[in-house]
Parts: C-alpha cells; structure tokens; sequence
C-alpha cells in the first residue's frame, strides 16, 4: 500500500482505493481475524459447559417441537455420547429468559447437529459480526477508519467477549443486537442532519433499531433499559437539531417562531416511539410464537387461579383462544419476573459478583475445568499436576484502561457537551447501573459484556481527541507510538491468557502464574 502525493488517497498498485472502500475492508479484515480466533477448535470441550446445560438442550427442544420441554436427568451424558432417543419429559420446562436468542442457537443445532459445534456455531457468527458493527459505528463517531479498526481489535482481543462468542450462552447475543441498534439509531441522527428541511415520518433507520431492540429484549429482558434511554436520547438529538437548524438558518428562509420545546419533542417523539418501542414491541411478541402456539401444555403444568378462568373454561367467541393465549403469556411473565426478582434473592452461587467489581475484572466464572490431571498428561513431572480451564475474563488491559476512560467520558461529555459522548457514557450507564437493583441474587461478571462496546466507543473517543489536540507532527507520532504500544499489550496479555480461555491442557503452576487475585481463583 502506499499514499499518492497531494491527496493522501492510499492505492494498491495502481489502483485508487477511496476511504469509503477501505471503510469496509478494513474492519471486514479485522472481522475475519475475529472470525478465524472464535472459530478454531471451538467444539472443544466436547461437553456442555456451565449454562450451556440450559441454552443449548433448549434450543434442541425448540427445533423439535416449537417450544420448551423438559429434559431428562442423564441428557448431558446422552447428548455428548451421540444418543437422542427418550431425552425429552414430555412437559414444558420453565425457561428464565425469552426464545430469541435460543433460536440463533438452534439454527446451528439445525445445520450441524446436536453436537458442540453446533450448539456453539451461533455464538461465533453473533460475536464476530458485533466486532463488524462495532468497528463501523466507532468510524462513523470518529470520522476515521483506523480508529474504527482499532475498535475492533479491541473486542476482537478481549477475552470475555471471545470466550463468550465460543460458549452457547445468551449474553453475546445481547450485545450484538444492542450494538447493533445503537449503530442504528446514530445512522439514523446522521440520516436526518441532512433532512431537517421538514418533518420525515418514515424512518427507515428507526425501524432497524426496533427490530434489533426487539431481538435483544427477546434475547434477555435486560435489553429494554437501553431501549427505553436510546429512546429518549435520539429524541433529544433531533430536537437539539431542529432548534440548532432554526437559529442558524438565514434570516430570510427562517420560520417566524422558534419552534416551540414541546411541539417538536412530539413532532420528534411520536414517530421514535412507533418505530423503536413498537416495532421492537412486535419483533419481541413474535419470538413467543411457539409459546403462543403451545399455550395449552403451559397452563397446565404452571397455571395458578390467579391466571383465570380461562385456564379450566376456555373462551369462546371471535378470537377467543387467542386472547386466552395472551392472557396466559402475560401470566407467564409475572410468573418468571418473580423467578428472577424474588425466589432467587438470598441464593448463592461460587462465581457470583458484585456488579460493582465488574469494572475491575474482580470475579471472572470458570466455565468449566478439569483440575489435579496426571502431570504426565502434560509432559512435566508424576508429582506434580496438569489442568484444563474455560474462565470468563476480561482482558486486563481493555477494562482497566477501560474503566479509566470511561470516567474521562462523563468528563469530556459535562466540559463539551458534544452528542458523540453521550452514546458511551449512556450505553454504559443502561447496561450497568441496573444491575445494582438485583445484586441481592447471583449474578454473574459475563453480563458486562454488554457494557464492554460502549467502553470501547469511549476509548476511541478518548483517541480521537488526543490526535485532534496534537497540534505537531512529534505530538501526533507520540499519540500514534503509545497507541501501538497499548495495542500490543492488548495483543500479548490475551495470548497470555489464551490457555485458560480455550480448554488447553497446562501444567497446575502455569495456571497459577494466571490467577493474579485470589478471588480469580
């Protein structure tokens, strides 16, 4: 690759390459790399691991009858030895979040069996098209294409969200369609900057985010908070706009009147709240289909009085079964708000953490392990031992340089007041601070990885501000060198921890070399 003079266009041979091209390639190369890391070996270990236990026989169960059933004691056992006959109860099982995310878990199951590359194929895809979006949606807040690539490398190294995108559990499938949304609804500020002549009904960017808030709600109910913030906020950027494109319009082509603050909050609002909330409403109701189709098998194995009389005496009448089918579902729901709300406070767990350590990496959960292996089976000495080790932790290096930077957001959102960072510090907020609400029962360190895109947005931003405020060549080259210098750090301390991410067999004291804290261990 080489620059052509005087117009700082990079060309392959002979051939231009415009920004808008290398906008793609870039991040669709870091996306392979992504690719390429969470695929290899991916069905090792050939068990199921931690909730896997639960998400993939789900998904299985789905694929054979539409909806949930129970399995049998021995399944895990069937199910890794190749048998699949007589797994299933016969009854629905009570599942603690919605089907959506089981569905993408089935489609591998579908495609390349019931086997732990097919139960874990979905994760893969769902995590390295996160790195995608993410790399785009940090280039479109940036402006610069190896900013956006950096955002990628980020997630593609951080090892909570690669092991998360090689494990058959739901949370990786949150983030990618919150990511997913939230670079929606950016397009969509972008999209209407240049259309603020008029009031635009359609908003095809707005209905995009809809379908992906729904599926992250239908994925787990956690989504909807950064639904209802993202909301509020894209209905605070057009109303900044238009008032802003008001006061600097020309005398002449200006309106009388200011545009009043409530008109145009309803003018903005009403339309957001049609495409986002209920677009995403409807993408949510009909991840319950099979439920719905199924309602029957659930009323009878978990329906109380306090769902109605419709449980022993069906309606009847025009749309009668299908308004029992709605009334049982909301029912359900209270039933499994109370699961996690209630029947779930004061029960402990070894790996559950304060949300508060999350930042710090202060819990990670070890998904599976196989301790005190012969020593022989590693080529080290009879008296010592070997080990195996899957652990859901972050990469040191991105969440505690992460947590740091994001206070510098909150900071440089007071001072400049820029929209840019309130994506970081919002996104971050709404899929953190609730979780405060609900530490009084196990919860778990991988569910921050939702929070870790938006902590990498706000380190992107973090560097696009330094190159901005280096007003020399030297300055910018010093931004440029401590870049690639905490980049490889990135690089070098995954790899470091590469052996306990991935099931690989390693003698017992170089596992301990790993465990820098006690409460790692």
């Amino acid at each position: 690759m080489s620059i052509v003079a005087g117009t700082a266009r990079p060309t392959i041979g002979r051939v231009r390459v415009s920004e808008r091209v290398w906008g793609w390639i870039g991040p669709l190369a870091v996306t392979a790399l992504a690719f390429v890391l969470r695929v290899w070996s991916v069905g090792s270990p050939k068990r199921l691991m931690f909730d896997e236990t639960y998400y993939a026989k789900d998904a299985w169960s789905l694929t054979h009858f539409g909806y949930v059933q129970g399995f049998v004691d021995d399944a895990n056992t069937d199910i890794v030895n190749g048998r699949f006959d007589n797994l299933f109860t016969g009854t629905p099982a009570q599942i603690a979040h919605p089907d959506g995310g089981k569905w993408f878990i089935a489609l591998g199951e579908w495609i390349f069996g019931m086997n732990p590359f097919g139960w874990r194929i979905a994760a893969v895809v769902a995590g390295t098209l996160t790195v995608l979006v993410l790399a785009r949606l940090v280039r479109r807040l940036t402006g610069s294409t190896v900013i956006g690539c950096i955002a990628g490398l980020l997630l593609c190294f951080d090892s909570l969200h690669f092991v998360l995108s090689r494990i058959a559990l739901l949370d990786v499938f949150v983030a990618f369609w919150l990511v997913c949304a939230v670079a929606c609804l950016v397009a969509d500020r972008d999209w209407i900057a240049a259309r603020l002549e008029r009031v635009r009904i359609l908003r095809p960017w707005q209905m995009l985010a809809g379908v992906c808030f729904g599926m992250a709600c239908a994925t787990k109910w956690s989504g909807v908070y950064v639904l209802a913030l993202f909301g509020l906020l894209i209905v605070v950027w057009e109303v900044l706009a238009r008032r802003r494109a008001w006061r600097d319009a020309p005398p002449e082509t200006r309106r009388a009147r200011r545009p009043g603050w409530l008109m145009t909050a309803l003018v903005t609002g009403l339309p957001a709240l049609v495409w986002i909330v209920g677009i995403a409403f409807v993408v949510y109701l009909a991840s319950w289909t099979g439920w719905l189709l199924h309602h029957e098998v659930y009323e009878q194995a978990f329906a109380t009085p306090s769902w109605g009389p419709h449980v022993t005496t069906p309606t009847t009448g025009f749309l009668g079964e299908t308004r029992d089918a709605f009334s049982s579902l909301w029912h359900y729901h209270v039933m499994t708000y109370d699961f996690h709300t209630k029947e779930l406070v004061d029960a402990t767990h070894p790996y559950q953490s304060d949300p508060l350590g999350w930042p710090l990496l202060a819990r990670p959960v070890a998904a599976d392990a196989q301790n005190d292996l012969p020593g022989i089976t590693c080529g080290i000495a009879t008296s010592s031992h070997c080990m195996r080790e899957v652990l859901i932790l972050g990469n040191p290096v991105i969440w505690w340089t992460g947590a740091i930077a994001m206070v510098a957001a909150v900071v440089a959102w007071i001072r400049t007041r820029s929209w840019r960072w309130s994506v970081p510090v919002l996104g971050f907020a709404a899929t953190w601070l609730p979780w405060f609400q609900y530490d009084n029962r196990p919860i778990f360190l991988f569910y921050a990885v939702t929070m870790l895109p938006f902590t990498i947005i706000a380190m992107c931003l973090l560097l696009r501000s330094l190159i901005d405020s280096a007003h020399s060549p030297r300055a910018r080259y010093l931004v440029w060198l401590l870049t690639g210098a905490f980049m490889t750090g990135v690089v070098g301390v995954f790899w470091y921890f590469h052996p306990i991410l991935t099931d690989q067999l390693i003698p017992t004291a170089d596992w301990l070399q790993r465990m820098w804290f006690t409460s790692w261990i």
